[in-house]
């Protein structure tokens, strides 16, 4: 029978999460955290702001989703780095998927705003999503 100490008592335990706190608190942890709310906020309100909800239902509905889902991630970096960095990774995804849903949905007009709008919002969630990972992968190359 092994005996392994739980994690919770782990020596390294309490080094690890200092070293993430420090992570989030670098300035471009906190810039990226808020472009991560903001980009959220702003690819799942879009179909109000530029008028396309009514011609593109099923974009609408995704674009709603995404963009929360980006800014719920955003705003868990924000208040628990240490435990959330983990997932970091599904912010460029989500960013991506931003760009190519007005593409490949079934039932979206493309037109300026649809294309502009999630290009926009997607290349800041692409960008905010790579600047929220940076510090993660920082403090594992200073280790």
């Amino acid at each position: 029978m092994s005996s392994s100490a739980p994690i919770a008592g782990h020596p390294d335990l309490t080094e690890m999460r200092l070293r993430y706190e420090r992570a989030s608190e670098t300035p471009t942890a906190q810039v990226a955290d808020g472009f991560t709310v903001l980009g959220g906020l702003f690819v799942a309100l879009s179909p109000w702001i530029t008028g396309f909800h009514a011609m593109t239902t099923s974009l609408t509905l995704n674009n709603l989703v995404t963009g929360l889902t980006a800014t719920v991630l955003g705003l868990s970096f924000a208040a628990a780095y240490h435990r959330t960095h983990g997932i970091a990774w599904t912010v460029p995804v989500l960013g991506v998927w931003t760009i190519v849903a007005v593409f490949v949905m079934s039932g979206t007009a493309v037109t300026t705003s649809t294309v502009l709008c999630n290009v926009i919002g997607g290349a800041v969630l692409i960008l905010a999503g790579l600047g929220t990972m940076a510090p993660a992968y920082a403090t594992r190359a200073t280790t």
